[in-house]
């Protein structure tokens, strides 16, 4: 059975997620302020996180760079809950690594799709290697080799580079690639996947200009001179 933790100071808010998660269907835990939620993090390793950033004791940005700092918790799906108007923040939770962000207020409905995508993405375990050049990615554990060297990818991170390095040469649609990751409608206007893109190439350093630009269309990785 998948798990949500909320990371959420306000009663009212996680009243108003854990009714939307059938009991039968998924298991919830609660934390009201940031040491709780890395405590309860670090036990339960959930399926998903959702972090509120206005947290009492460690707020979440301290949250999540604890989370990250720990093997057993690292990988973890982290959405951020964000003040509409606070767009500096949602970058930079972004820009850390989160995988993805809801303003408040909030669509129940929404909520529950991008946290079941996430979740399935996490737990689905689907096995297989793939291989490019000097990229292996390893499905089931979300590892990520170039040029022998470990490259420390977010989940959501490697499920960007495997769908791109899957269609090496074939141009990806932004629509698509916000549908198949986190379960947009193509419609959406966000800076989301444009954020992760710019942090993945900087993980990949020298080989950050296989991934190509294609504007007003979305994305390509570009296929290795020797391939």
């Amino acid at each position: 059975m998948p798990a949500l933790l909320i990371v959420e100071d306000e009663p009212d808010v996680r009243e108003l997620v854990r009714v939307n998660f059938p009991e039968d269907e998924w298991e919830i835990f609660e934390a009201a302020d940031g040491l709780t939620g890395v405590a309860l993090a670090q036990e339960k390793l959930p399926s998903v996180i959702l972090l509120d950033l206005m947290l009492p004791e460690l707020d979440g940005f301290g949250v999540f760079a604890e989370l990250k700092r720990h093997p057993a918790t690292e990988a973890i799906p982290i959405i951020m809950l964000t003040a509409k108007c606070l767009e500096d923040d949602r970058i930079l939770g972004l820009g850390l690594g989160a995988d993805d962000y809801v303003s408040k207020p909030f669509s129940p409905k929404e909520l529950v799709l991008r946290v079941k995508n996430l979740a399935r993405r996490t737990e689905r375990g689907q096995g297989g290697i793939l291989t490019s050049g000097p990229f292996r990615l390893e499905r089931s554990t979300l590892k990520f080799t170039l040029a022998d060297e470990v490259v420390d990818l977010t989940a959501t991170e490697f499920k960007l580079l495997l769908i791109l390095i899957e269609n090496i040469g074939r141009e990806q649609l932004r629509g698509d690639l916000l549908r198949r990751i986190w379960g947009y409608d193509e419609r959406i206007q966000t800076r989301t996947l444009d954020t992760h893109v710019k942090r993945l190439r900087e993980k990949l350093g020298d080989f950050g200009d296989c991934i190509e630009t294609l504007r007003g269309v979305g994305y390509m990785f570009r296929p290795l001179q020797s391939e």
